[in-house]
């Protein structure tokens, strides 16, 4: 071939109109590929022909036979075989509090700080979604899992993906094609957990990957609602009589006995966690490792939702707030709500008043327990405020927290508010 003929060839390949063809070929044949694939699923994967009484074939086709809920439905079939672990009865909260942690160090070789035990356990008690903030390979996820070994009930990791937006994501999505629920992890052990008197424990690994807020929305609106009974998620739109039992209606009861721990970092990958979330959880901030103690006897320690619930309310009653810190307390929301508009809410003082007692009977101190909550609950609202104002009367709230509690006593307090004066 000579070359002239080469270039020629060259010529008529690399022309405008000979790439427009090309391009249209291939796109054609992709359709062609796509449409074929789809017809195929939906002809073989979503039908099958009905067979009558007599064994003739009918012209009439429908859903393949089974539950739309494939693995719901098998637990229907499993929950009733599995057995619970021995709860703990005789227990107390110090005692459960510090069996999690010379477990956690003596089994898995995870050291915490007693303190950091208790805001968890406390935690539990004021709220079902706990975010653990630090940061990294401080053992955020590491301390909601290990908790899960410790009552003998395996933590249930969910890795969140940026692109996350709406409970769909959490709880899957019902295929058309296949006529099949894509049922994901986390509505399993719901429904599990459903059947169950365990504690469960979901980790939202890097919640804040994605807004945490839209993808979370309607559990943190149910968490609001004062029965549990009445908290039910939509799950399909519809109903049919062959669904697993505990989908009514085509909903699921978002279960008592589960807690959220979300693990969150703060940097330029994440998006900032808002207030709407903050307000509903509680706040754990991991910022450092514990050096490695000499670990005494421990042991692994069930515990019932209920169990737990009971200490809580037992620690409410039989340990209240101080009148004095309660009074100290109303100060010190007078003092912001005058200078920075912000105030605690009936909300944040519910906590403030499960929180603190909780707190005591896991072995802690009644103002130690307030610096944590305020610090966190509170004052974290300052970082909102205009800058030039602010720095203004920082430094008149370090001196009526000293007045107040006495001097230098509220560290964390006086922590955050001094950090946010160099900002």
């Amino acid at each position: 071939m000579t070359l002239l003929s080469l270039q020629s060839m060259w010529d008529v390949l690399t022309s405008p109109v000979f790439m427009v063809i090309y391009i249209a070929a291939v796109v054609l044949l992709m359709i062609a590929i796509i449409v074929t694939v789809m017809v195929n699923e939906y002809r073989f994967s979503s039908f099958v022909r009905r067979v009558d009484k007599n064994g003739g074939e009918s012209d009439e086709e429908k859903p393949r036979e089974g539950s739309r809920f494939d693995m719901l439905t098998r637990l229907d079939e499993e929950l009733p075989l599995m057995a619970e672990p021995e709860f703990a009865e005789d227990v107390t909260l110090e005692e459960f509090c510090q069996n999690f942690r010379n477990f956690a160090a003596g089994k898995l070789r995870l050291y915490y700080d007693i303190g950091i035990i208790r805001e968890f356990v406390a935690g539990l008690a004021i709220s079902h979604i706990i975010i653990l903030q630090g940061m990294s390979g401080t053992g955020k996820t590491s301390l909601a899992y290990a908790f899960g070994e410790f009552i003998k009930n395996p933590s249930t990791v969910i890795p969140v993906q940026p692109m996350w937006k709406d409970r769909s994501d959490l709880l899957g999505y019902y295929n058309e094609f296949t006529k099949r629920f894509n049922e994901t992890l986390l509505l399993q052990k719901m429904y599990e957990a459903n059947g169950r008197a365990d504690i469960f424990i979901t980790i939202l690994d890097e919640m804040n990957i994605a807004r945490v807020e839209y993808y979370f929305a309607e559990f943190l609106s149910l968490l609001e609602i004062p029965n549990p009974d009445a908290r039910y998620l939509d799950v399909v739109s519809d109903h049919w009589e062959d669904d697993p039992k505990e989908i009514k209606d085509g909903r699921i009861k978002l279960p008592e006995n589960m807690w959220f721990l979300g693990t969150a970092n703060n940097d330029d990958s994440t998006f900032a966690i808002s207030d709407k979330v903050y307000d509903r959880a509680m706040v754990i901030n991991i910022d450092s490792k514990s050096d490695p103690f000499t670990v005494p006897a421990y042991r692994a320690m069930p515990i019932s939702a209920r169990k737990f619930r009971e200490l809580a309310a037992d620690a409410v009653t039989e340990r209240r707030v101080s009148a004095e810190t309660i009074s100290n307390l109303g100060k010190i929301d007078k003092f912001l709500s005058e200078n920075y508009r912000i105030s605690f809410g009936n909300r944040i003082m519910k906590q403030i008043m499960t929180y603190i007692p909780v707190y005591t009977a896991c072995g802690g101190d009644e103002l130690d327990a307030l610096d944590d909550i305020l610090s966190k609950k509170v004052l974290r609202k300052l970082a909102t405020q205009n800058m030039t104002y602010r720095k203004s009367v920082l430094e008149a709230l370090c001196n009526t927290f000293n007045e107040y509690f006495g001097e230098e006593r509220m560290t964390r307090c006086l922590a955050t508010v001094r950090r946010l004066a160099r900002n």
